[in-house]
């Protein structure tokens, strides 16, 4: 791994987004009202309590990327960049093979939780992510740990809103 061989991972499920049409699933898919306030709130109680990410990747999916928005106008990250790896059923393990920085990803379910569990080396499944919730990871002396496993209603008071 190239630098020092210290790392975090930030992985964030985006926001609550319209409903599936015909149980079927769509990449234009946004955000509901409710779905940009709750993640506004999430994505403010992230900064307030001090994290800060060097780089942001973000799913082309609509949902995902109004999320990464967010995340970027609170103040999480200051590069956002979108990967078509982090699209339902892409290769996220290629994101985090060469990397000494703060990373954060944005996109979907089950895979944002089966990445951190392959990198923990628990079970597929093991972890799941609620919409707008986090997984931090970090990596040090060449081992992943589980630094948080975080839903929104553990971040802000007041779910009522939203």
């Amino acid at each position: 791994m190239p630098g020092s061989n210290s790392a975090e991972l930030v992985l964030l499920r985006h926001g609550i987004a319209e409903p599936r049409h015909a149980g079927q699933d769509h990449p234009d898919r946004p955000l509901t009202a409710a779905g940009r306030q709750r993640t506004q709130r999430v994505m403010a109680a992230l900064v307030q309590r001090g994290l800060r990410l060097d780089r942001l990747l973000s799913s082309p999916y609509r949902r995902a990327l109004q999320t990464a928005e967010l995340a970027l106008e609170a103040g999480l990250a200051s590069e956002l960049a979108v990967d078509e790896r982090l699209q339902p059923g892409g290769d996220l393990n290629m994101l985090v093979t060469a990397f000494d920085q703060r990373l954060g990803l944005v996109g979907h379910e089950p895979d944002l939780g089966d990445l951190a569990c392959g990198l923990l080396g628990c079970a597929p499944g093991a972890l799941v992510l609620k919409k707008a919730g986090v997984i931090q990871l970090r990596r040090s002396a060449g081992r992943w740990q589980l630094k948080a496993l975080l839903r929104p209603a553990l971040l802000i008071d007041d779910l009522s809103c939203c």
